[in-house]
């Protein structure tokens, strides 16, 4: 995202109450997310071939992302010629400093 980037209108999307006093703009609509994380998870699978998949989640804050790709790359998975081993873990961080 551009620094000069305006975003788009709050009242174009379901903002939830509690948050509508926080909020100014949407700089990324929730739709354009989903579509780049189904765009990984095909790049994902097409740079691991028929690779075992090792997938490490990062706790307290990057698990629904990672379910959301995970879910995507598994329906490739089902979908797709070849079926690919996917191993799941999760991590747990301390600090990021």
């Amino acid at each position: 995202i551009k620094d000069e980037e305006s975003g788009y209108n709050k009242n174009l999307f379901c903002i939830p109450k509690h948050y509508e006093e926080d909020l100014e703009r949407v700089f990324i609509p929730h739709g354009l997310i989903l579509d780049r994380t189904e765009r990984l998870a095909r790049d994902i699978m097409q740079d691991m071939g028929s690779h075992h998949i090792v997938a490490l989640c990062v706790l307290k804050g990057g698990y629904k992302f990672f379910a959301d790709l995970l879910d995507h790359i598994k329906a490739l998975n089902q979908n797709g010629d070849k079926s690919v081993p996917i191993t799941v873990d999760f991590v747990r961080v301390k600090s990021y400093c």
